[in-house]
């Protein structure tokens, strides 16, 4: 099953990039890899997904930004790439921050919410490394930040 037909039996409509919120761009490429920038999570009318893991928000919810995060994060690979998400060779890596209080320890479970989501799209070419942190805080109080590196043909 081709990635446009996994988005669409999972019923994901991709958007286009967010414009950034400072001094930076939100996707780099170099030779055939491709740098996405961070991207926060937010709820699906659009409004940021506030809240710290551990304090006010659960590792099931941490998991939906996480994936909420993903969908986005394969819309602005989709505008690196062209428009054609045909050309992602693999999902490199993936870093992820998660906004927690101190004794929080399942920032690995939440990123799986973006893992699971790339693999079920991209098959084994969505199978990356990746690394978890807690913080203290994210940027405008969102819960998670994901960033992205992918191989592109």
């Amino acid at each position: 099953m081709s990635v446009y037909a996994k988005l669409e039996a999972l019923n994901i409509t991709l958007t286009k990039p967010a414009t950034p919120a400072a001094a930076y761009v939100m996707h780099v490429q170099t030779g055939n890899l491709v740098f996405i920038s961070g991207h926060i999570a937010k709820k699906a009318d659009g409004s940021v997904w506030v809240g710290q893991l551990g304090k006010n928000i659960t590792t099931e919810e941490g998991q939906a930004a996480a994936r909420a995060i993903a969908v986005d994060l394969i819309g602005t690979l989709q505008d690196a790439c062209g428009g054609d998400l045909t050309r992602v060779r693999r999902i490199v890596k993936l870093m992820s921050l998660v906004n927690s209080t101190p004794d929080y320890t399942e920032q690995h479970l939440v990123t799986n919410g973006a893992s699971t989501l790339l693999a079920e799209v991209f098959g084994a070419q969505g199978a990356h490394a990746r690394s978890a942190f807690g913080v203290a805080q994210i940027p405008l109080g969102a819960c998670v930040e994901i960033e992205m590196i992918v191989e592109i043909a």
